[in-house]
Parts: structure tokens; sequence; C-alpha cells
């Protein structure tokens, strides 16, 4: 019998025992965040199902699994036999994890979820989505525990220090910014709980996930004193001391809620509801007044001082030198040395390992060939790796993890002679492509207002992509990090001076090829008028795009300009860290079109 399928009994059993008809899994640990730790990943280690995104709803008939677009396919492959379903919408409207609760559940249903790893804003959706069916809901059940024998722990790397010379801001000053945004706001606590907040406003690092140099942690600043839960043994005698004299009090992971629940001074707390947990949230002392909204830090954060603004420039010539010695290597082995998916992710680590300071991908690296390239988040796996041929597309998204910054760039190259179709498509790509990264916009601009431009040429024929062209990317932190996006879902975060944020279009043939160029872009002031002020960004990826993909005929000339531009910075940027024959090619795949 299928592991899930013993699995899903053994939950149904339990279910059974304590009276609740419907339960629910998320796809989530205790922060709420994009990667979790093994130790909280229990809808893979339930369904099998190894995609970064879903929601479990069982009942005593029905196991289904909800998950966005970009992993249906997989899905479908992986819960093969397990006794789970993938849901996907069928031309309705309803058609998320909720809905079919409000149209299945009957009336006086119990529903049950563990509240450590479920955010409140999705239970208020719960509740008010099954009022009329006068729903009874239990957010304290964890039916998992006694069912997972070998459960992996929880991650305990040590904490580092990110020195001054990378964050350009004491973490002292970072403190006090907080704190006079609380004052200002008329705010006693500020409830911090996601670790890259912390992460930022301390100016630590840890390895407690593979892409995310981030350890497991939650905050409270007060107005003098702050809390910061997270097992001491994992700092050195240093750090300890210095967060004793900056008044910081450090607490036990465990102890987060017993300390909200105790907190007396003062009266209003400031929080995520997209990033607090249920259990947390109703741990908050009834008498206190409860702010809602994005995190103080998070909002600081995203906008790059200028050390970390020079860093990221060094950080992108490290990256661009290691791809542009991966690509010669591909070019030059193709054909004479079998080449892999698999194989290939290795062979880019291997070159961007040479550089003492690379600390580890920011996620997980992307080579995708032909119809894998069509699916938005592939990864090679034993099961799927496929070999390259003489003939073909070829995908490359990857990113790395530097003290001096975090990088993300998708390259899509030509194996043998590209055809008329896909040249098309690739230049509607890069017509998108620049066109944002050209774009000049007024301040208070939100990335939904501009996302348009980097779809217009696509539209044009009649094509579309179904994710956001762009996201927020922290500072040795994670690789996608807010408030900021480009994007056509409604975010009412302004674009301003100092984010990085991708610029990556894109176009999907199922089962054909996939086609996708990414560059990062920082945001920069670039004219006031009295019109007001303007803003503009500067590409700082560094890597070639492909010429042998492109319809030239399909580019007006001040695309061509950019293009151009921005290939001779390429070359003077990364040519004097490469060999002499790596050069001459460098040379050639830069030239002016």
């Amino acid at each position: 019998m299928n592991q899930s399928v013993e699995k899903l009994a053994l939950l149904r059993a339990a279910m059974k025992q304590n009276g609740i008809n419907a339960y629910i899994i998320p796809l989530s640990d205790p922060h709420i965040g994009e990667y979790i730790p093994d130790h909280w990943n229990i809808i893979t280690w339930l369904t099998g199902f190894t995609g970064s995104a879903a929601t479990v709803v069982i009942t005593d008939s029905f196991a289904g699994l909800w998950t966005d677009s970009r992993y249906f396919i997989q899905a479908e492959n992986e819960l093969a036999a397990s006794g789970f379903k993938l849901v996907k919408p069928e031309g309705s409207v309803n058609s998320g994890y909720i809905d079919w609760l409000a149209e299945n559940m009957y009336e006086e249903s119990r529903i049950a979820l563990d509240g450590n790893i479920f955010p409140v804003d999705q239970a208020r959706k719960l509740k008010e989505r099954l009022q009329e069916k006068r729903i009874s809901f239990d957010f304290d059940s964890d039916m998992v525990s006694d069912i997972w024998i070998d459960r992996p722990p929880m991650p305990s790397s040590h904490v580092w220090d990110h020195s001054i010379e990378f964050s350009g801001k004491e973490r002292s000053k970072k403190i006090s910014e907080v704190r006079e945004q609380m004052k200002k706001r008329g705010v006693d606590y500020h409830l911090l709980t996601s670790p890259d907040d912390i992460m930022w406003l301390l100016n630590i690092r840890g390895n407690d996930l593979p892409y995310s140099p981030l350890i497991f942690s939650f905050a409270i600043i007060g107005g003098e004193q702050s809390f910061l839960f997270a097992d001491q043994e994992r700092f050195s005698r240093e750090l300890a001391l210095e967060f004793d004299r900056l008044g910081i009090i450090m607490l036990p992971y465990e102890e987060t809620a017993g300390m909200i629940s105790s907190l007396t001074d003062g009266n209003t707390i400031l929080l995520s509801p997209q990033k607090t947990s249920v259990s947390l949230f109703y741990s908050i002392p009834e008498r206190f007044r409860i702010v809602e909204d994005i995190s103080i830090p998070s909002r600081l954060k995203a906008i790059k001082n200028k050390t970390e603004i020079e860093n990221i420039g060094k950080v992108m010539v490290k990256d661009g030198v290691a791809l542009a010695k991966f690509f010669y290597w591909i070019e030059s082995n193709l054909g004479i040395v079998p080449m892999t998916e698999r194989s290939l992710v290795m062979r880019l680590h291997e070159f961007k390992i040479r550089y003492k300071d690379f600390l580890g991908p920011s996620f997980a690296t992307i080579v995708a060939f032909n119809g894998h390239a069509a699916l938005p988040h592939y990864s090679p796996t034993p099961g799927s790796d496929a070999e390259l041929g003489d003939k073909g597309i070829l995908l490359v998204d990857s990113g790395g993890q530097y003290p001096g910054g975090t990088t993300d760039i998708t390259r899509t190259i030509a194996l043998g002679v590209p055809t008329p179709g896909q040249k098309k498509d690739f230049t509607l790509v890069l017509k998108g492509l620049i066109r944002l990264a050209t774009v000049k916009f007024p301040y208070g601009t939100k990335g939904y207002q501009i996302d348009i431009l980097a779809r217009e040429a696509l539209w044009q024929a009649g094509l579309n992509y179904g994710h956001g062209t762009g996201h927020g990317v922290g500072y040795c932190l994670n690789v996608h990090e807010g408030p900021h996006s480009i994007s056509p879902a409604m975010n009412n975060t302004i674009l301003e001076a100092g984010m990085l944020v991708s610029d990556e279009p894109a176009i999907y043939r199922e089962g054909e090829y996939g086609i996708r160029t990414e560059n990062l872009v920082i945001c920069y002031e670039d004219e006031e008028t009295e019109f007001g002020k303007f803003l503009k960004f500067d590409t700082v990826s560094l890597c070639y795009i492909d010429k042998t993909l492109i319809d030239k005929i399909l580019l007006n000339q001040l695309e061509i300009n950019w293009l151009n531009s921005y290939h001779s910075e390429v070359y003077d940027k990364l040519s004097p860290h490469l060999t002499a024959d790596e050069r001459i090619w460098l040379k050639e795949k830069t030239e002016a079109i």
C-alpha cells in the first residue's frame, strides 16, 4: 500500500476520534514564510507533493490538494496513487479550498487546523465564508505530531553577525528608527513574526533554511526594551553581550506566546495579519488595541542604503562572471561531454563556489530543457532529469546569496538553430523586459500600474504569462521579499528609490519550450519637474542575452540601443575576470546588433 494512503487512514482515524469533519493543512510554518523547514513540511510527508505552495483538505470521504497553475502537471504526477486528488479550477470563480468547504460542508460541521501554522487573515476569511453554515472551528488541533514518528527536528544553526561593512547601518540605529515609527503611530509594542525582518533589524544571519540565511525567531519591540525569542546557545558571547547592552532580552523560542499574553505596560500592539499565526494572535491580551499593517522593518529594509547598493553592484559582477564561465563551458562542450539538467545545476554551482563569500543558492536552481522549460518553477529531479540534445531551448534560472546581496537571474539560450516561432516568442519577451527596464514614472506609482509594460508586446500577439512580472528581492535575505512587486495583482506599496525588484516577462508553450528573461533592477530618482518627482530603473544583473534568438525586425531603434548599451556594460564589467578564450567568446556574444 502507498505510504500516503496509510498516513491518510491514520489521520482520518484521529479525526473521527476527535469529532472532526474536515481538517485543513497549509504548506506553512509558524512564521508563514515561503520556504519552510522539513519539520513543518507536512504536505510533502503526507501526500508526496513537493511544490512550494499548497493546501490540503481532508474529510472522511475526500482528500484534496490545492496549488497554483505552476504545479498542476507536477502535482498530478506526484499525487498518483496517494489517495489525494489535485483540485483545479473548472471555469468557476469560486475555486479555492475555502469555497470548496463552503459548498461541501454540512451545517454545524466541525473544522480543525493547527493554529500555529495558519495565518490569522486566512482564518478570518474561512470563518466569514462559512458563517451561514454555523460551522464550529478548532484552531488548536495538531493531528500530525502523533502520527509523524520520524519527524525531522527543528533547525538550530549558529547565528552570525552581518557586519556594518555589508549592512551599512548599525543595529542600534535600525532599532531607533523602528521605535520612531512606532511612536508616530502611537504603538507601544511591535510584534515581528517574519525572521527576515528580525535578521535585518539586528544585523544577524543564520542557516536554518537552505536558501535564505535566516534563523527561526520571533521578536517584540517595545519603547525601551525588546524581546528576542531564539535559543541563546545559538549566539556567540559577543553578540549576546551586545544585545544586552541594547536592551534586548533573549528568551527561548517556545515562550513567545506566553510572553505576549503577559504584557502589561502599554495597550497597543502592531502586527501583520498575513504573517501572524492564529495561535500568536489569540495570545494577545484582550485589553490590547491591535493595529494591523505591514511590519515597519519590512518597509524599511525594502529601500536599500548606499552601502547595500554598492555591494549589490559587486555581487552582480561575481554572479555574472560565474554565469559567463558556465555558458561558455556549455557551448564549448555540448556534444562532447554528456549533459543533463541536473549535471548543469551542479556545474553552475561549481563556478559559483569559487568565490569564498558565496553562501549558497538563493533558491533551487532551475535548469530546464525544451518542454521542462514550460513549467515556470521546474527543478530537475532524478526522475525527471533530461539529457540535453543539440537542438532546443535551455532555460537557466539561478540565484546566489552573498553577504553583500542576493541575486536572481534567468537566461534562455538556443542549442542549435532556433525556429522562427522561437525567435518571435523570445523577442516579444525581450521587448517587455526592455520596456519595463526603461520606463520613467512619477513618484507614487505602484507596481500593478506598470505591469502592463512588460506584457504589451505579448498581448498584441495574443500571448501572456500567468505569473507576476517582478518581485522584491532581499539583501542577503529572501530572494522573494516585498512589500513591493510588479504584478497585475493590486499591491498598494509604492515603488521608491532604493528598491530592488525583478523584471521577468515570459512565455510558456506546454510540452514545447519556455522562454523567460530576467534581470534585477534598482529604482532610483531621475528628476523633479513642476509635475513632481520622477523615478527610473537601473538594470544591475550582468549576463549576455542570446542574440541568436532575437528577430531584429521586431525591435525598434530604442530597444536596439538599450540592448547594445547593456551588452557593452556586460562585457566591460565581466571581461577583466575571464580567461583570454572566454573574453573572445563574450565579445562575440555582446557585439552590437
